[in-house]
């Protein structure tokens, strides 16, 4: 049997919204900067990935600046 490659899809997440891949060549990291430019809260997120019931990639971009009070 032959080993057959496939790409995952990938799918961006930031709070509730889906966020187009711009690029598929992109890093996630790269993605993350590129969305910066609409979301500035961006510039300090981290990003998780996991591999959805569907299979697709997911990365979710997550702010790491907390409120205070």
């Amino acid at each position: 049997m032959a080993l057959e490659c496939t790409n995952l899809e990938r799918v961006f997440k930031y709070k509730d919204t889906i966020l187009s891949d711009p690029n598929p060549a992109l890093s996630a990291d790269e993605v993350l900067l590129f969305y910066s430019n609409h979301y500035p809260e961006l510039t300090t997120s981290s990003i998780k990935s996991e591999i959805s019931e569907e299979g697709k990639m997911v990365f979710t971009f997550q702010t790491t600046i907390g409120t205070k009070g």
